[in-house]
């Protein structure tokens, strides 16, 4: 029987795509400690989750106002983030099966800065990492690295495509069994199955080899989760897991039909991918004492706090319009296709600038499961059986509370229906998603 994939979404700071997380009063302050984040993975990894992964952004968020206030003041997403690499590292250590993955930009790093960085985890945690590939958003991020503004959507979509080329052949350059360790000989490796990859592209230039060997994997499993035209071609090329937000099922089963279609273009197979929508759940023993709890987040929320965070997504100024007014078409710099669903949502539902910022600080636009176990669990089953989704990303409203109750309530749920695994059978996440291990390309073309 097709099983559902379970991921769970955070950012290494005091939300995720709740805003009203660090409010909550069932979350557990201390989010620049280890011991939230080794005892969340372990809590996931009870619960038999496939991967936890980081979102990141490489700036503090003042797209709102053009400056520091609004963001700080409710602490909007970039308000402050840890770089979420030695995050996982720290959670490696405390778990033995659950996939591990954080985002990396092809905007602001090398090609060799982040095959070493994934390379080496991937070793460290025996195969459990993947990257989460973003283009970055904002005009803030490019000028912490000393450009004045960010590069246009479809030209950061370029560049990363050739980005992603670089280090698969980075990754490549060390073929299976270079690695020798003749003690008797004194024979470290086989210097033909090392190779150069003499790069030199309209980005970037790299001689290459790398300095680490084929790790477990091959190469870490990619995320991404592009909704614009063009990023749903990068994900059609490259990405091994898509992370989707998506309003309801029906648009959810057109972009999943989407993708899988695309895919072909690429020379790869429907399973090659597996997409992930996200949900947020709110469990409770009854109905009613599910709504109270969704009641209770929503109302932590402020407007400004949402269209704070927007602002950055979309690397556009909100605070230029009016918070009574319904939201207007405008062209996006940043993040398209969520803006386009915030466009949507205004002009379908009849809804101002401030009620999107309301909804936008409560989840993202993330859709809110509320109900007993079997409730959640019908909601989840249902989409994934109309063939919606490959399974869910799960992102907390609280911590690690929200987690907690999931695993506890609705994962057993899922099991009995025969639906998600009891057990890991699978040592690496390639393992765990029913991923391809990937060829490597020198030793193809050597034989």
């Amino acid at each position: 029987m097709r099983q559902i994939h379970l991921s769970a979404f955070l950012i290494a700071g005091h939300v995720a795509h709740s805003h009203a997380l660090w409010r909550h009063p069932q979350t557990e302050l201390g989010f620049f400690q280890p011991e939230i984040y080794q005892n969340t993975a372990q809590i996931l990894e009870q619960g038999k989750f496939d991967l936890v992964f980081f979102a990141d952004r490489l700036a503090m968020g003042d797209g709102y106002g053009q400056n520091l206030e609004v963001g700080l003041h409710y602490g909007d997403q970039d308000a402050a983030r840890l770089d979420p690499v030695p995050v996982l590292a720290m959670m490696a250590a405390s778990t033995q099966y659950i996939g591990l993955g954080a985002t990396r930009s092809t905007t602001y790093y090398h090609p060799y800065q982040v095959a070493r960085t994934f390379a080496s985890l991937d070793h460290l945690t025996r195969g459990r990492v993947a990257w989460n590939v973003v283009t970055s958003v904002n005009n803030g991020e490019a000028q912490n690295f000393g450009l004045e503004e960010h590069l246009e959507h479809d030209q950061r979509y370029n560049r990363a495509d050739e980005f992603m080329e670089v280090t698969f052949k980075l990754w490549d350059s060390w073929q299976e069994g270079a690695i020798l360790l003749d003690r008797d000989n004194g024979i470290f490796a086989d210097p033909s199955k090392v190779n150069y990859i003499h790069h030199q592209g309209e980005w970037f230039k790299s001689r290459g080899p790398l300095n680490i060997p084929r790790s477990p994997q091959g190469h870490p499993v990619i995320i991404q989760a592009g909704s614009s035209g063009r990023g749903k071609e990068f994900a059609a090329r490259w990405a091994e897991v898509v992370f989707t937000i998506q309003p309801n099922i029906a648009r959810a089963k057109d972009a999943y039909i989407e993708l899988k279609s695309r895919m072909a273009e690429y020379g790869r197979a429907p399973e090659d991918c597996k997409i992930l929508t996200a949900v947020m759940p709110f469990v409770g023993e009854t109905e009613a004492i599910a709504l109270t709890q969704q009641s209770l987040h929503n109302e932590l929320v402020h407007p400004l706090v949402g269209l704070s965070t927007l602002s950055n997504h979309t690397n556009y100024d909100f605070s230029q319009h009016a918070l009574d007014e319904p939201v207007e078409k405008l062209e996006i710099p940043g993040m398209r296709g969520m803006f386009d669903l915030v466009l949507k949502l205004s002009q379908e539902e009849g809804l101002t600038l401030g009620d999107i910022g309301k909804l936008y600080g409560a989840s993202v636009l993330v859709p809110q499961l509320v109900g007993t176990p079997t409730q959640v669990a019908d909601q989840l089953e249902m989409m994934f059986q109309a063939q919606a989704c490959d399974g869910f990303v799960i992102s907390p409203a609280y911590l690690p509370g929200a987690f907690e109750e999931f695993v506890k309530f609705v994962v057993p749920e899922l099991q009995r229906r025969g639906i998600f695994r009891t057990e890991y059978t699978g040592k690496t996440l390639r393992e765990h998603f029913g991923l391809k291990y990937p060829e490597n390309t020198f030793a193809k073309l050597s034989r």
